[in-house]
């Protein structure tokens, strides 16, 4: 009788605390929607959430910070599950941004004043749209509270991409952040069936997308005889097979990740969802997919894949000049708001893969140049984040017959007739177009620095060709807010005012867009003492 060896994993809970917040609060929100009257379920899960996402984002702070004995080293700092989940530096600081950016979303979720106190969210999505049972809901006043724990089982699903160590983890960890998305793209309010289209569209081609990168893990396996990072690093430096399996697996895996990362040519679905999904749901992984799918190439392709980077080095800088150039271009040409902002953030997928390539220099030698090109991606991904929320923030206020007027021609003169709007609309918009004085121009700064210094010096310049480009897009908003007349009996649009949620976010976001234009040191100084991946022996 053959007994098979099983060695049980070492779990360190502590390290482990914030992800394990996140995953029970989202839990708790099931037996919230099973035990709660109906009447109280949306401001319970509202208040679940954001009490919830709160201590995550505190705990990850706090063990940041040592056990709030100051911030020693924290890139010393690991512990996790053995060979499976590793919690580093790094990922202390994702895991910020990425509850950080989950808290704001949270809080736009609850707005709740766009339209007669409705939510952006339909009040049943399994009646058909149009119908007399949709209708029925819509004037009892029912709401999707399950989007909170959805949201949340996202967020969990994007922590575990972060930390992972392990290839079967990954497709896991992408699987459990993608399956609560193709539900919440498909619950707008309005719009019933292109929201539904989306979440089709979405659901066929990130299951494409999923296969893909599971072909790329199984070949990588076939390589290196073992599913964690530090045997595919192994196999890379030491192994005596042929390349062909390991590049075709590189390949199929970085498929994979791009996809959720939204860059030319996987960036197909990116418009579709975005302008078809509620405007909550779309600020909210247009910025969180995009921070976990970055994080989860950088620890993959450094820590795993770094003894191949003159492999992948020059694929990714094709790939981020292409999705730059590309999306640039068809941006100038949509006439949707949220189109617009969509296209915006492929190139911004294109800008925050600029670093990425640059992470391995020659001349500061490995360990400093992968955490100053780790540093320049996280601050990259706040100051985006910050001015994409902001952005969506204000779109569900913008309203015509109580639906949102997200078409460029509405929004024609909207910026004279409520200036305050318009102005931080102005913000966000010159943020993203990389206009200095905001957290946008010194992100790019910073990212374009890092490709620099990593001897990629062509890749930086055609970025900054590309951003000169870019700048068009949020130039012909601007234009059309402030200089463009309304045409001749178009329906009126007005500027709904705001509930507080609305209020709060924008508020944030328009606080640290200028703030870290203005003050960027202290959070590149943090990112930089924690930005270097760490595999840990026998891992």
């Amino acid at each position: 009788m053959i007994f098979l060896e099983f060695t049980a994993p070492q779990v360190d809970y502590v390290r482990l605390l914030p992800f394990l917040i996140v995953l029970g609060v989202a839990c708790l929100g099931i037996l919230v929607e099973a035990f709660v009257p109906r009447k109280a379920r949306f401001v319970t899960q509202t208040a679940l959430a954001i009490l919830g996402l709160a201590a995550g984002l505190g705990a990850t702070i706090w063990q940041w910070g040592d056990g709030g004995r100051g911030l020693a080293d924290p890139a010393s700092i690991t512990g996790g599950v053995t060979g499976t989940v590793l919690v580093d530096g790094p990922v202390q600081c994702f895991w910020a941004i990425l509850f950080g950016f989950g808290l704001i979303a949270a809080i736009l979720f609850a707005e709740r004043r766009a339209h007669a106190g409705a939510s952006a969210f339909t009040p049943m999505a399994a009646a058909i749209p149009g119908s007399r049972l949709e209708s029925e809901a819509s004037e009892a006043g029912l709401v999707h509270s399950e989007v909170f724990p959805l949201a949340l089982f996202s967020l969990s699903g994007m922590a575990l991409l972060v930390a992972t160590n392990d290839l079967l983890v990954l497709f896991v960890a992408v699987e459990v952040l993608s399956l609560p998305l193709y539900v919440l793209s498909g619950l707008a309010r309005h719009r019933r069936l292109i929201s539904q289209e989306a979440a089709l569209k979405y659901f066929l081609l990130g299951a494409a997308a999923s296969a893909i990168l599971l072909f790329g893990v199984a070949f990588l396996f076939g390589y290196s005889g073992g599913f964690s990072y530090e045997k595919l690093a192994h196999a890379v430096s030491f192994s005596t097979m042929g390349d062909g399996i390991l590049l075709a697996g590189m390949g199929l895996v970085a498929v994979g990740l791009l996809f959720k990362i939204g860059a030319v040519p996987f960036h197909s679905w990116v418009p579709d969802v975005y302008q078809g999904a509620p405007t909550p749901v779309t600020a909210f992984m247009s910025v969180c997919t995009k921070v976990a799918a970055v994080a989860g190439l950088l620890r993959l392709f450094y820590a795993g894949l770094g003894g191949m980077r003159w492999n992948w080095q020059p694929i990714l800088a094709g790939v981020a000049i292409l999705t730059i150039i590309v999306a640039a271009i068809i941006a100038i040409n949509q006439t949707d708001v949220k189109r617009v902002l969509a296209y915006s953030s492929v190139a911004h997928a294109g800008f925050v893969l600029v670093p990425v390539v640059g992470a391995f220099t020659l001349q500061s030698g490995l360990p400093e140049g992968q955490a100053g090109s780790v540093a320049s991606v996280m601050f990259y991904l706040v100051g985006y984040g910050l001015a994409t929320i902001g952005c969506f923030t204000v779109i569900m206020l913008v309203r015509s017959q109580g639906r949102e007027a997200s078409s460029l021609d509405a929004w024609a003169g909207i910026g004279r007739r409520y200036p305050l709007f318009g102005v931080v609309m102005v913000i966000f918009l010159l943020s993203l177009a990389g206009i200095p004085l905001t957290a946008g121009f010194m992100g790019k700064l910073a990212a374009f620095m890092a490709a620099w210094r990593g001897g990629y010096w062509w890749l930086a310049l055609v970025a900054v060709l590309g951003s000169i480009i870019a700048v068009f897009i949020y130039i012909r908003v601007i234009q059309v807010m402030f200089f463009r007349e309304p045409a001749e009996g178009s329906d009126p649009v007005e500027l709904v005012r705001p509930g507080v949620p609305a209020v709060i976010v924008l508020a944030l976001c328009l606080i640290g867009t200028l703030g870290l234009g203005l003050v960027p040191g202290p959070l590149l100084d943090a990112f930089q003492a924690a930005s270097s991946f760490l595999i840990p022996a026998g891992a």
